[in-house]
């Protein structure tokens, strides 16, 4: 017999069956985000391990170097933890969690976050035979007068290879926060160009199988997909161009020497900026010339099925009136009757196709 329900203080009404209430959420350790973390003097890494709070303790104790800490997909508990240490603002934090983000540039008093999209190139057979072209990341830096914070979403935006190169230079490393800012801005731009030019070659491609005579029927869907991934590596490099432009200005918070390099940076992105918008307009040309040759091959089409449902009209209407009950029809009461009409129709449908061919309908 199931329970009466019954009254206890404070809950109301139960049934007296035990309530399910749902497990407290555990946080998971900073450790698991934390890519790499490491305090740098006169551009040469500290021997060690340590936390991002002892490192940068020991920067601001010391006065000396600046802290590279390394994140990959931190969640909201894991970059609140490292926002209040370091100081950084919660909008940017909120940005630095749930991605997505166009790339931008924002300054929170001597603090500057810079918001970068990062591009793959998704290796194929063929255009024809590519699901994708393009994969996309992001990668967010925030750079302070000690320390410089990288947050990385995505599984192509590794950034080990270049600090260990960054290690082997320590002149660069001596400049600073902002000159870790500079060689991901470089690393990436430079992801740019090679993901153009590979797309290069599928946009040959495309152009040989558009306006090439091989095939008798176009198949319009590459050109669609490249010119979806072209928008995308699009939506990704053309909003860096005001960034870099804040960048390399008289920004009191980037040093005159990185500016330099940072100005070679914006050139490089220029020349992708103009290849890609290149890239959209030839696949924009290149859309038109497809809808403009599946158009001819479906009119194409129409006359040859036309032009046999002309020659099949024929011998359709003579077995019409001989199929009625008449008696007055030619050939109806003679032996050789049925081969004439036959010959009749196989010549009549002969010179029919005949003028057909020659005016290119068949």
């Amino acid at each position: 017999m199931p329970s009466m329900p019954h009254l206890r203080p404070g809950l109301g009404f139960t049934t007296g069956r035990r309530e399910r209430r749902p497990l407290p959420k555990i946080p998971v350790p900073i450790a698991r985000a934390i890519v790499d973390c490491a305090v740098y003097i006169d551009g040469h890494r500290q021997p060690g391990r340590i936390g991002y709070s002892e490192a940068l303790e020991q920067v601001r104790s010391t006065g000396e170097g600046f802290v590279w800490l390394g994140l990959h997909s931190p969640d909201d508990e894991q970059m609140t933890g490292v926002a209040e240490v370091f100081g950084l603002h919660e909008l940017v934090v909120e940005d630095a969690v749930h991605a997505h983000q166009r790339p931008k540039l924002e300054i929170y008093d001597n603090t500057q976050f810079l918001v970068l999209r990062t591009v793959k190139y998704v290796e194929h057979e063929s255009i024809e035979q590519a699901s994708e072209v393009v994969e996309t990341g992001e990668i967010m830096i925030f750079t302070g007068p000690d320390f410089v914070i990288t947050v990385r979403h995505g599984d192509h935006t590794h950034l080990s290879g270049l600090r260990r190169r960054m290690e082997a230079r320590p002149e660069r490393l001596a400049l600073g926060p902002t000159a870790v800012m500079h060689a991901i801005a470089d690393l990436v731009v430079d992801s740019y160009l090679a993901v153009s030019e590979k797309m290069e070659t599928d946009l040959l491609a495309i152009e040989s199988s558009v306006f090439g005579n091989k095939k008798r029927w176009l198949d319009i869907e590459p050109v669609y997909l490249l010119k979806r991934e072209v928008l995308e590596l699009r939506r990704a490099v053309t909003p860096l161009t005001n960034p870099l432009s804040r960048l390399t200005s008289n920004n009191p918070l980037v040093p005159k020497e990185i500016r330099r390099y940072l100005r070679d940076v914006a050139d490089h992105l220029t020349t992708v900026v103009d290849r890609v918008v290149e890239y959209d307009e030839v696949l924009s040309s290149l859309l038109d010339a497809a809808a403009a040759k599946v158009g001819i091959q479906q009119n194409s089409d129409m006359r040859k099925i036309s032009a046999w449902v002309a020659i099949g009209a024929i011998p359709t209407m003579v077995a019409g009136l001989y199929g009625m009950n008449f008696d007055i029809l030619p050939g109806m009461h003679d032996a050789q009757g049925f081969g004439l009409v036959c010959l009749f129709l196989v010549v009549v449908c002969g010179a029919l196709w005949g003028a057909l061919r020659r005016n290119h309908w068949l």
